[in-house]
């Protein structure tokens, strides 16, 4: 049986998915309720490729790589096919960063090794390194020493220190 009082306490959206209300941090960490929060990223927005790389960049600068996953996901879920593999490799770039900065030195470690993989089989797939003016065999080599270097350390990362910048 459905309640749906208890439906709107567990903020759900009409479909019955969960959606957290409350508020988050620039890292996408939920704060308590009434706190101040940063501008959510909004959810399903299709954009051209490069408007996402333009936005994904904004927000990297800004040290919120959290939200600059989510313009990367949107990408990846409502993209074509065969460019799936490389918004998923860059989202999941961004959400190692993001791991790495809450202090998260494993799970940011295997994202950003995860995320490099997947780049590095678009580029062999297509034999492209430079879609929408992105450079992503120096992404990958970004990802690759950020993830030894977080592994090494195991201590939080500047997020906005350690933006990686899209293109070259």
């Amino acid at each position: 049986m459905t309640n749906a009082g208890a439906s709107d306490a567990r903020d759900r959206d009409t479909t019955g998915r969960a959606r957290s209300a409350r508020p988050r941090d620039g890292l996408g960490r939920p704060l308590p309720y009434g706190a101040e929060g940063v501008p959510r990223q909004p959810e399903g927005v299709l954009r051209a490729p490069v408007q996402t790389v333009a936005e994904a960049q904004a927000l990297l600068t800004a040290g919120r790589p959290f939200h600059a996953h989510e313009v990367f996901e949107d990408a990846w879920k409502s993209g074509p096919e065969h460019e799936r593999t490389l918004w998923r490799g860059l989202a999941q770039l961004a959400v190692g960063l993001t791991h790495a900065a809450r202090g998260n030195a494993v799970g940011g470690a295997r994202l950003l090794r995860r995320g490099a993989g997947a780049i590095e089989e678009w580029v062999a797939e297509r034999g492209e390194e430079r879609p929408y003016g992105l450079d992503l065999p120096g992404l990958a080599g970004w990802a690759r020493e950020l993830a030894g270097r977080v592994e090494q350390d195991a201590a939080p990362v500047d997020a906005r220190a350690e933006a990686p910048r899209l293109g070259g």
